[in-house]
């Protein structure tokens, strides 16, 4: 059952977005060859908990970490290790927070270095797609309009859009209703109703939609083990339109990027 979320609780939420958001961009200063993923989660759980929340995946599900980590062929749910960052590589890093009660959650897909045109290509799609989401997140709509629109602008390109993984519905709990697919058909799905609190997430694939797991329970590999890309926003439904919670600005100042990408989804300007 959908949880619309009040004003007030959307500010709240808001706040977690955010502490995601301004970790990712810590992670993005110290991102680099010979970084371990072990270094970037603790990093990650040592400044989550100086601002007062908790690590929103550790211990959920069982899972051993602050940060899913998933590099090159992995999709998601990486576990970090001790292996380094290699030139070349992309990686995804996804984060949670528990502040005040309700969750943050979201992704970026960095690049290690320099990376192949051909990979750079897979991000900058992936990333394009979730805002082409994003738009479709309004009054009016129901949930496979936006799993449809991210579909088709990747498909266009040539990727496999992972079916098996989803996006989902936020608040008190870091999943709730509804699913959100990077796939479907036009309306279909549950009616948007004002107030929704959705993360939405495309998980894009340079090949085959198709994807296998590891025997650690967790790690998801595109199942042709060319390279995947996730990059995942939190969007609430005000006044019938989208509205991001979060930010890639933080990763976006470390990095030295220019971006207005997220301006049409926010009603005042964000202050970082």
């Amino acid at each position: 059952m959908i949880q619309p979320k009040t004003h007030e609780e959307i500010e709240i939420m808001r706040e977690s977005a955010l502490l995601v958001s301004k970790t990712l961009g810590e992670i993005a200063k110290v991102i680099q060859p010979g970084v371990t993923t072990l270094q970037l989660d603790k990093l990650a759980e040592e400044f989550i908990r100086d601002h007062g929340a908790e690590p929103g995946f550790l211990g959920m599900y069982g899972f051993p970490n602050t940060l899913c980590v998933s590099p090159n062929a992995q999709v998601v749910h990486g576990i970090p290790s001790n292996k380094p960052l290699e030139e070349g590589d992309v990686i995804s890093v996804d984060c949670g927070v528990l502040k005040n009660g309700f969750y943050g959650d979201h992704a970026y897909s960095f690049e290690i270095g320099e990376v192949a045109p051909e990979v750079k290509k897979l991000l900058q799609v992936t990333k394009e797609s979730l805002y082409v989401g994003i738009r479709e997140f309004r009054a009016g709509n129901r949930v496979e309009d936006v799993g449809n629109a991210i579909q088709k602008y990747c498909e266009s390109h040539g990727y496999g859009v992972v079916r098996e993984l989803v996006g989902h519905g936020l608040g008190r709990k870091m999943h709730e209703e509804p699913e959100m697919p990077n796939y479907g058909k036009r309306g279909r799905g549950k009616l948007f109703v004002e107030g929704m609190v959705v993360a939405i997430e495309p998980m894009i694939n340079m090949g085959t939609k198709n994807i296998k797991q590891l025997k650690d329970g967790w790690t998801i590999l595109t199942a042709d083990g060319k390279p995947s890309a996730h990059f995942e926003h939190n969007v609430a439904l005000i006044d019938g339109k989208p509205e991001l919670l979060s930010t890639f600005q933080y990763v976006y100042q470390a990095l030295g990027i220019e971006s207005n990408e997220e301006d049409e989804f926010r009603k005042t300007r964000l202050v970082l």
